[in-house]
C-alpha cells in the first residue's frame, strides 16, 4: 500500500519539482546515513537499518534514489555547458563515488548496494556522453577499490571463495549458496506448486527477501522463473523506450538511471541464486519482502511513468513549456527519436 502511494505521488510530481528537492534529499539522505551508524541496529556486523517505531528503514535505498535524481541534474547541466570531457566532471563523479563507497561499503558494510550505485553512476555517465577514456579510468579505480574491499574483509573473502566453490563447505560459509541451488533445482520444470515449498521453512536463509527468486523457482519451476525474468525484461524494455523518447536530457538521464538501478539489482539477485554471481544481499525489485525497497522502487517507476506522459509528438509544445527549452548539447549515447510514440 505504501509502495502504491509512493508511485502515485511520484507520478504526478514534475521534474522541476525533483530538481528543487535535490538539496533537501541530499541533506536527508546524509542525516539518515549518519543516524544508521550512530543509533542503527547492528545485524551480522553491518549497520544498514534504522528502527523507526515498528518499522525498519534501510538508508541505502534512499541514497540510490537521491543519487539518480542528483546525478541526472548534474550530468544534464554538464552536457548543456559542454563540459562532459572536462577533468572537473570526472573529478566530481569520482569524489561522489568515493563518498558513497566510504558511507555505504565501509561504514554500513553494504558492498552490494555500493556496487549497484557504482553501476548507476557508470551507466548514467556513459549515456550522458562521458568519454570512453574517462569511463575506463573510472572503471579501473572502482575495480581496484572493490578488490581492496574484498581482501580487507574476512567475510567478503569467504563469500568469493564460496562463489568459486559453493559445495566445498555447505555446512558453514557455503550454506546459503548450497541451499539456494538446491531450492532452484528442486523446482524442476513446473515447480512443486503454490504453498508446497520445503526450503522456505527454515532451510534457505532470507527466503522472503534476498532469496525470494529461489523460492519462486521451487514453487513454479523453470517455466515460472522464466516468466518472472521475462516480465522484468519487458519492463526494462518499456523503460528504455521512455528514456529514448524523453523530451530533454534531464528526463532521459533520470529514466536511464532508474533503468540501471532496477536491472542491475535484478541481475545480481537472480545471478546469486543460480550461482552465477556471489551472494550480495540485494533484493529482487517488486518481489522481495521489504518496505524500504518497495517504497523507493515504486517511487522510481512513478517517475518513469511521469516522464512517459510527455513522450507524445502532439504534446511537444506543452512538454517544452513544462521542462524548459532544450538547448544544444553534446552528442548523447541514447537520444530522443524524431517522432515520439503515444503511450510509451
Amino acid at each position: 500500500a505504501l509502495g502504491i502511494g509512493a508511485f502515485l505521488v511520484a507520478a504526478v510530481i514534475d521534474n522541476k519539482t525533483w530538481k528543487r528537492l535535490e538539496l533537501p534529499l541530499i541533506v536527508f539522505a546524509t542525516a539518515v546515513a549518519v543516524a544508521v551508524r550512530l543509533v542503527g541496529d547492528e545485524v551480522n556486523g553491518a549497520y544498514r537499518w534504522l528502527q523507526i517505531g515498528g518499522f525498519s528503514f534501510q538508508a541505502a535505498e534512499l541514497i540510490k534514489f537521491t543519487l539518480v535524481i542528483w546525478l541526472a541534474s548534474y550530468l544534464a547541466r554538464m552536457r548543456i555547458e559542454q563540459k562532459m570531457s572536462d577533468k572537473s566532471t570526472l573529478k566530481t563523479i569520482g569524489i561522489v563515488s568515493l563518498v558513497i563507497i566510504v558511507v555505504v561499503a565501509v561504514i554500513q558494510s553494504d558492498l552490494g548496494s555500493a556496487a549497484v550505485m557504482m553501476a548507476i553512476i557508470a551507466f548514467m555517465s556513459f549515456i550522458a556522453g562521458l568519454p570512453f577514456r574517462n569511463l575506463l579510468i573510472f572503471g579501473s579505480i572502482m575495480l581496484i577499490v572493490s578488490v581492496l574491499a574484498v581482501v580487507s574483509s574476512p567475510y567478503r573473502r569467504d563469500r568469493v571463495v564460496t562463489f568459486l566453490n559453493p559445495t566445498a563447505d555447505c555446512q558453514n560459509e557455503g550454506y546459503q549458496a548450497c541451499q539456494a541451488l538446491i531450492t532452484v533445482g528442486s523446482g524442476g520444470m513446473f515447480g512443486k506448486g503454490l504453498g508446497r515449498s520445503v526450503q522456505a521453512y527454515g532451510y534457505l536463509p532470507e527466503a522472503a527477501n534476498d532469496s525470494i527468486f529461489a523460492i519462486v523457482s521451487e514453487k513454479f519451476g523453470f517455466v515460472g522463473a522464466v516468466i518472472i525474468v521475462g516480465i522484468f525484461v519487458g519492463l526494462f524494455r518499456r523503460i528504455k523506450i521512455v528514456a529514448e523518447q524523453a523530451p530533454n536530457d534531464y528526463s532521459r538521464l533520470l529514466v536511464s538511471g532508474i533503468l540501471a538501478w532496477l536491472s542491475v539489482q535484478m541481475i545480481i539477485n537472480v545471478g546469486a541464486m543460480v550461482g552465477l554471481l556471489p551472494l550480495k544481499g540485494i533484493t529482487l525489485p517488486f518481489v522481495s519482502y521489504g518496505g524500504t525497497s518497495i517504497i523507493f522502487v515504486m517511487a522510481a517507476v512513478g517517475i518513469v511513468f511521469q516522464v512517459s506522459r510527455y513522450t507524445d509528438l502532439s504534446r511537444s509544445n506543452y512538454a517544452t513549456k513544462e521542462y524548459g527549452k532544450q538547448t544544444k548539447t553534446e552528442p548523447s549515447r541514447i537520444s530522443g527519436k524524431r517522432h515520439w510514440s503515444r503511450g510509451a
